[in-house]
């Protein structure tokens, strides 16, 4: 679609779980951060939901690396797509990233999924709170409310080291003057000497959350970052006595590749003799030994199915369920309306039954 211009009615929506995408752009926004644009190469407009992430496809050397990234950009603006990543020492997709991927590279991306959204929570308040790169499916949010609800009511609470590596800083102090009911903080935990800074410093904590967000018990709260920070932001806010069903957190890791799941116990009054997997895309057929996963056997039987956190919670590894039964412990990776279509996550779906699906 290079050079030429569509109205959006002209061209069709994300279809289908798998996206050609070209970058087109790549800005730095802090030390070690970097956000990557992308278009579609197929004249689609991205549909999806402020907050949701996909799983990008990187054909790195020595095979594909798939990893999961929160979308920053927002669907408010559907003709790209922006992840915002930082690389972290031991951060291998990241890094390969940072090393390759030029304006005018393709590459491919699973998705979108997550269900880390205030669109699926509405709420006349919000507090949104995030260290470091946790900021960006709250940013994908904000932008969004700045586009269509620009009156929206949001305590906007961001955490970083130090003033240069506060992700979003100069457009989020454009968006605080722009948004009405906007009550932006942005706290930094050190000062260098030579560095001015005139605004909050020091850690998150109690006192300071609840001088900064008074009324926070009343608000639906979306929180981002280390495990540690927000196992902090959590007792903060269970111990002020708000009601924890409104209080949503998410963070991802990079999963190592082809990493086996433990066998599970059988469950009661389940067989315990192996069954037939039918993978239908491949014409391939695979004995599935009790207790294994649909995605062991499809490596198993030279079977590619996309995986990358192998936890059920990206829902990169769904397939299509064309006939028998499975048992699936997931962690949000999939939805009801998707179960109920027929869709299984791969790498915790365990069959109880033969077993035929897309793949």
């Amino acid at each position: 679609m290079t050079g030429r211009y569509l109205h959006l009615d002209e061209m069709s929506p994300w279809s289908d779980r798998l996206h050609h995408l070209e970058v087109i752009g790549i800005v730095d926004e802090a030390p070690g951060v970097k956000t990557f644009t992308f278009r579609s190469e197929r004249d689609r407009w991205f549909r999806y939901r402020p907050g949701q992430f996909v799983t990008l496809e990187l054909p790195a050397e020595g095979g594909p690396l798939l990893r999961t990234y929160t979308l920053s950009s927002s669907p408010s603006r559907p003709l790209s797509i922006a992840v915002t990543v930082k690389a972290q020492a031991d951060s291998i997709g990241t890094r390969w990233m940072f090393d390759h991927l030029r304006p005018g590279a393709r590459i491919r991306a699973y998705g979108p999924s997550g269900q880390f959204t205030h669109v699926a929570h509405p709420a006349p308040r919000y507090l949104f709170v995030s260290a470091g790169s946790g900021v960006t499916p709250m940013m994908s949010m904000l932008r969004w409310m700045a586009d269509c609800a620009p009156d929206s009511d949001v305590a906007f609470v961001t955490v970083a080291r130090r003033p240069e590596d506060i992700i979003f800083r100069r457009e989020l102090e454009l968006l605080d003057r722009q948004m009405p009911n906007l009550s932006l903080a942005m706290i930094v935990r050190d000062n260098p000497p030579g560095e001015t800074w005139s605004g909050l410093r020091g850690r998150l904590d109690a006192a300071r959350l609840a001088m900064l967000v008074p009324d926070l018990t009343t608000r639906e709260i979306f929180c981002c970052g280390p495990d540690a920070f927000m196992t902090l932001v959590g007792g903060i806010v269970r111990d002020a006595g708000a009601d924890m069903a409104r209080y949503h957190q998410e963070s991802f890791g990079e999963a190592p590749a082809n990493a086996p799941s433990e066998q599970v116990p059988l469950a009661e009054g389940t067989s315990d003799a192996a069954v037939t997997i039918t993978f239908a895309t491949s014409g391939v057929s695979a004995t599935c030994e009790p207790g294994r996963t649909v995605l062991e056997t499809a490596r198993h039987a030279g079977v590619r199915i996309p995986a990358a956190c192998e936890s059920g919670l990206c829902g990169t590894c769904k397939v299509m369920k064309h006939s028998g039964e499975v048992r699936m412990e997931h962690n949000g990776g999939i939805l009801d309306d998707e179960i109920a279509e027929g869709y299984i996550l791969a790498c915790c779906a365990r069959p109880d039954r033969d077993l035929s699906v897309d793949a």
